[in-house]
């Protein structure tokens, strides 16, 4: 009897130090957790504060008070976005809540994201990604992956990237396609094994994130950036850009070659085993009548995007009508309740929020004013060609980290003609050097569509960022160089 007593009694010490260490460690995750409030309540204080400022002291001189008050407000909102500081949803949420408070812009500006076209080309393709998921064609399009029976991890990562970049030739939405293939990644994850959390299973969201958006920059009108640019071009110069031209200019460094560095990138930042047993993919059977009716919406809405040029309807009522055409009880293929349960909602308030940060942006003046007081700082002058390409990237790379890179067009447009004039380059040149710019993200939040996909596929900011600053380090250090000698052998560059 003494025996287990004795036991006992030494077990009391360890069990007693192993509480004293539990109890320690949730006093410290309360102690942080309190200290991240106050933290953002003093950011919060600061932010009321510096809202005021600017009735009294201009920040930026020789402009109204409502420029001030917008270069704090997309200062902080920009800065919350890239660093965590408050949750996405929140800081968008913030934004509307003190350009309205302070009079930043009027309503129609503010919340003109929520009646964008872009918006509802959001929506619709959200509507389409619960219907892959929950009609089981996402499982029936990994399966013909894993038909292959490849062990390879590098294999799916190419698949989905080529996948993702070949989509964008007839579907000319970044948000589009991100909407309809991460929910293909996320079953193919589940299928090989990718639990969240999981190296693979967030190489393979990556890859969706940022094949959707990075090469397909190079291919009119693959996405918002150059739609807008191909609309302001001809709208403010007359200059018309040609499918052809943009390609062959683009397409091949900035396009095909970072197509492959991103393979590369994720197979090395992100790596996994796929397990053969996972792999074995069972017959999937017939297809089912809601299979058959999504395949045809989703048919026909390729169709439509491929041929816009003809018909004339924008893409964002394309991709509304197949999500109208899904809820239609009719087709059979997604119930209310799916769509009420599993449709989300953090990335249309997100969209919603950089659209009208752009608008701010734009009506406020601070992007002609941050376009103009850079230029003023480079000291540009004619008769150094190469210098001034160098500084115009610049220049575009530092208003995008400001505004985003899909507003990024819409911003120096409207001054490419006073670009083109100081640096001595035609103004063809000067508008397409906007394309190696919005084609390079630094870091996640610059490109809302990555941004979506990274919260539709639980991909941290951290891990988003790793990859979008090694890919940006690349593009600078080898493909901006490269591409600048291919604008030579066009003739684009003389």
């Amino acid at each position: 009897m003494s025996q287990p007593i004795k036991r006992r009694e030494r077990e009391e010490p360890a069990s007693s130090a192993s509480a004293g260490q539990d109890g320690g460690a949730a006093r410290s995750t309360g102690l942080a957790k309190h200290g991240h409030e106050i933290g953002t309540g003093l950011l919060l204080i600061w932010l009321v504060a510096a809202m005021v400022l600017p009735h009294y002291v201009p920040l930026v001189r020789g402009h109204p008070e409502v420029t001030s008050k917008a270069a704090v407000l997309v200062l902080f909102t920009v800065c919350s976005w890239a660093l965590g500081l408050f949750k996405e949803p929140l800081t968008t949420l913030l934004f509307f809540l003190f350009c309205m408070l302070f009079a930043v812009a009027p309503a129609e500006t503010v919340f003109g994201g929520f009646i964008s076209p872009a918006w509802w080309l959001v929506f619709g393709g959200g509507i389409i990604g619960v219907a892959v998921r929950s009609t089981g064609l996402a499982d029936r399009f990994s399966t013909l992956l894993l038909a292959m029976n490849v062990s390879s991890y590098r294999y799916y990562v190419a698949a989905v990237v080529l996948g993702a970049v070949a989509l964008a030739f007839v579907m000319p939405s970044t948000t589009g396609r991100v909407l309809l293939l991460t929910p293909i990644a996320l079953t193919l994850s589940d299928r090989l094994g990718f639990v969240p959390g999981r190296a693979g299973r967030t190489g393979l969201v990556m890859a969706v994130a940022a094949a959707s958006y990075m090469p397909p920059t190079t291919i009119l009108p693959a996405n918002i950036p150059n739609s807008v640019l191909l609309g302001a071009a001809q709208a403010l110069y007359g200059v018309r850009l040609h499918y052809g031209p943009y390609f062959l200019l683009h397409f091949p460094i900035l396009g095909a070659l970072k197509t492959a560095i991103l393979i590369w990138l994720i197979c090395r930042f992100f790596p996994d085993k796929v397990e053969v047993a996972k792999t074995q993919a069972a017959d999937a059977g017939k297809l089912s009548a809601r299979e058959i009716a999504l395949l045809g919406v989703l048919a026909l809405s390729l169709l439509c995007y491929a041929t816009d040029f003809w018909h004339g309807i924008s893409p964002a009522w394309v991709s509304l009508a197949a999500g109208v055409a899904c809820l239609l009880p009719q087709t059979r293929i997604l119930s209310v309740q799916d769509f009420t349960e599993k449709m989300h909602i953090t990335p249309l308030v997100y969209v919603a929020g950089f659209l009208g940060l752009g608008a701010v942006i734009a009506q406020s003046g601070l992007g002609a004013w941050a376009a103009h007081l850079l230029l003023g700082w480079t000291g540009m002058a004619p008769g150094h060609p190469a210098a001034n390409v160098l500084l115009l990237v610049l220049i575009g790379a530092g208003i995008g980290l400001l505004t985003t890179l899909p507003g990024l067009p819409a911003v120096l447009t409207p001054v490419a003609g006073q670009l083109a004039e100081a640096s001595g380059l035609p103004l063809y040149t000067v508008l397409m050097l906007q394309v190696p710019v919005f084609s390079t993200v630094f870091l996640p939040y610059q490109s809302p569509p990555m941004m979506i996909a990274m919260h539709l596929g639980g991909v941290s900011l951290k891990d988003g960022a790793k990859l979008c600053l090694a890919l940006a380090a690349i593009t600078v250090l080898c493909l901006l160089p490269l591409d600048y000698l291919w604008w030579h052998v066009v003739g684009v560059l003389r």
